[in-house]
């Protein structure tokens, strides 16, 4: 442990400053000074940035802030034990024992290792209280080296309790077994110690366990002969379980990563009763859990499965949705509006040697007035229009893939292709997609004979559930879906004045209170549903809506920014940071970049661009202005309908939720200073 952490990396008792940041700064002068890093400020904003990311504050009293650096000169731990504590970003409350893992630019995975290995060591609680009864660095460096110091990649593989085998009893039982898996959305953290946690609980149940981490320091595999040996398998994962057709029949418990973290006994304790039970939730053949999900040991919501569902297939349908709507706005771009009409011809009978007749495609508004650019133009409206039309099938497969995995898919799409072809929409593909992933997942959990079970999820499941529910749709849903449809494309249709402007505010508001979530998805996907509706048409009511929905969701990251300028003082020096670079991601349409500032300030943040949002939806209906374009933000001008209008509708929102978050985080602060213009405190004063 000597090459990663020594007494001058250790600091004991010392005040660090009252927030992260400065926490963090002095940590970063610690470093330096030891020799392991040349620019003490450059690290310092590398970990800052990191740490804007995503939260580094773990429950008990922890926090590990981490980065790769090019100021590093060599893998370093450094620790401190700071009072008073200071907050991470935990739930549970403030840290008062910091880990910063330091490690080199292009360092490979040193840095993710170390974060593995000390991960899975803060669940073990003799751990954390040794470190809190240290009395001196000799202390804390002899502690954390005999807990971390294992062999490089020793985190990675496959881990059991080593309890001993119980021998059989006079019954003729023996020891029971468990397999998990545990993976989280950044795999880091969470992923290896909800690993250790599983462990230790089946350690003091007198079980024996094999996990297998999917994480980002080098993932681990179970055996299969460990799955077949096993009684019960263990889910605990926020993100997708690869190969989990690994694990198929077995009973299943499924929770999320925090769950073994919070209480692993009960975990545990569910799995073996799972495992007893004559009819437990089992993963299903075709790689689904059979069963109801659990969250932290308890039962999904509906309203949560739902909402996972439709997220599932929102987010994979967006590609598709992007490249097309952009590959169609440049051929627009290009070709004009008329474009529409010859595409298709042009395409089959032009070449780069053979350019069409403008006066005979009635292609005169092309740009320039050019026959070279009206070709291009038909080949990109020809391509953008063959992406988009994956919008619904991709839509109905994925959401069927959240429910029944894999063998979902085929079905699904069929599904998506029948709401095209029976003219319900997305509202068609919606309903085919849960119906293709409910059959599927019902068929999965047939039970046939074991000569069969190969057969299940490329042959049995697609051909039963696309004949199912394709005869459903068909014969059954096909009128009232498509009568639904109508009534809401006439309902659009006649909207305008002051019920367009409600409907671009309600818009604005999703769009900016989660940032990229589930209501953000929702609108989105809801405007992007309805340029497919709108075809060619110039008027189309779906334009403005997807114009109101765009420029709502530039303004939270514009509107941040713009404030970090004005106040300055009012925003620390990560949020700071993150303000340079939302400007470029609100310009392009990310409204991810207002998250850092949503998450370090939620209650005076989220209402204020969710005001601004809701002015410039609002705004935009008013206005009339239109949008071709699915994505791309200012870059995509030249498929703005009113571009005058644009710019105001931007404008005027931006000034409305910059205006707010300054006014919301003056309140109650007093003094001309804060930590934007505070003194830097001097290096701490070792122990």
């Amino acid at each position: 442990m000597t090459d990663l952490m020594t007494r001058d990396l250790v600091v004991l008792d010392a005040d660090l400053g009252g927030d992260r940041e400065e926490v963090i700064g002095a940590l970063a002068r610690v470093v330096t000074d030891a020799g392991r890093a040349t620019d003490g400020a450059a690290l310092e904003r590398d970990v800052l940035a990191r740490e804007a990311k995503a939260a580094t504050g773990m429950k008990g009293g922890i926090a590990i802030p981490h980065c790769r650096s090019a100021a590093v000169t060599e893998p370093t731990l450094a620790f401190a034990r700071v009072s008073p504590s200071v907050d991470f970003g935990a739930k549970d409350g403030p840290a008062e024992l910091v880990f910063l893992i330091a490690a080199p630019e292009g360092g490979g995975n040193t840095h993710m290792q170390i974060l593995t290995k000390l991960a899975r060591a803060l669940v073990k609680p003799e751990f954390t209280d040794a470190l809190r009864a240290a009395g001196t660095p000799e202390e804390v460096v002899a502690i954390v080296g005999e807990q971390v110091a294992a062999p490089a990649g020793a985190a990675a593989q496959p881990s059991s309790t080593g309890a001993e085998p119980t021998p059989p009893d006079a019954a003729g039982s023996s020891v029971r077994r468990l397999v998990a898996v545990t993976s989280c959305p950044t795999g880091i953290a969470h992923t290896y110690m909800a690993a250790e946690a599983l462990e230790n609980a089946a350690r003091r149940a007198g079980v024996e366990i094999t996990v297998e981490t999917q994480g980002s320091a080098g993932g681990s595999t179970v055996a299969q002969a460990d799955i077949d040996a096993a009684d019960a398998v263990i889910f605990a994962a926020d993100v997708g379980v690869r190969d989990r057709g690994r694990f198929a029949g077995k009973p299943v418990v499924t929770t999320g990563v925090k769950g073994p973290i919070d209480d692993g006994d009960a975990i545990i304790a569910e799995a073996l009763a799972h495992a007893a039970s004559p009819n437990p939730p089992r993963v299903a053949a075709g790689g689904g859990d059979g069963g109801s999900q659990t969250q932290a040991g308890g039962q999904e919501s509906w309203g949560g499965r739902v909402r996972r569902v439709l997220m599932t297939g929102v987010s994979y349908m967006i590609p598709f949705v992007a490249a097309g709507g952009l590959l169609i706005a440049l051929g627009f771009l290009l070709g004009g509006y008329e474009i529409t009409g010859p595409a298709d011809d042009i395409v089959a009978n032009n070449t780069l040697f053979n350019l069409p007749d403008l006066q005979e495609s009635g292609l005169e508004h092309a740009l320039l007035d050019s026959a070279l650019l009206a070709y291009l133009g038909a080949l990109l409206f020809k391509l953008g229009a063959l992406a988009f039309g994956f919008l619904v099938p991709a839509l109905a497969g994925y959401i069927a893939y959240a429910i029944a995995d894999r063998p979902g898919i085929a079905p699904g799409f069929v599904m998506g292709a029948v709401a095209g072809a029976i003219n319900t929409g997305f509202l068609g593909g919606i309903v085919g997609g849960v119906l293709a992933g409910l059959v599927a997942h019902w068929i999965a959990g047939w039970q046939v004979p074991a000569a069969l079970r190969g057969l299940m999820p490329v042959l049995v499941i697609p051909l039963g559930a696309t004949l199912v529910s394709g005869l459903l749709m068909l014969l059954v849903l096909a009128e009232p879906l498509g009568s639904l449809m109508t009534a809401l494309n006439n309902g659009l249709d006649s909207m305008s004045g002051g019920s367009a402007v409600v409907l671009g505010a309600v818009l604005g508001l999703m769009m900016a209170f989660d940032m990229g979530g589930p209501l953000n998805k929702v609108a989105y996907g809801f405007a992007t549903a309805g340029l497919s509706a709108a075809g060619a048409a110039s008027d189309a009511p779906q334009l403005t809506i997807m114009a109101a929905v765009m420029l709502a969701g530039m303004v939270p990251p514009i509107a941040l920014a713009l404030a970090t300028v004005v106040r300055p003082r009012l925003f620390d020096s990560a949020e700071r940071e993150n303000g340079k670079a939302a400007w470029l991601m609100g310009a392009s349409f990310i409204t991810e970049g207002a998250i850092p500032f949503a998450a370090a300030d939620p209650v005076r943040v989220i209402p204020s661009i969710m005001l601004g949002s809701a002015v410039t939806g609002g705004l935009a209906q008013a206005l009339d202005v239109s949008l071709r374009a699915p994505h791309g933000g200012v870059f995509v001008l030249f498929a703005v309908g009113n571009v005058v209008g644009f710019l105001i509708s931007l404008a005027a929102g931006v000034l409305v939720a910059a205006a707010a978050v300054i006014a919301l985080k003056s309140i109650g602060r007093s003094g001309s200073t804060d930590r934007a213009d505070a003194e830097v405190p001097p290096a701490p004063v070792r122990a």
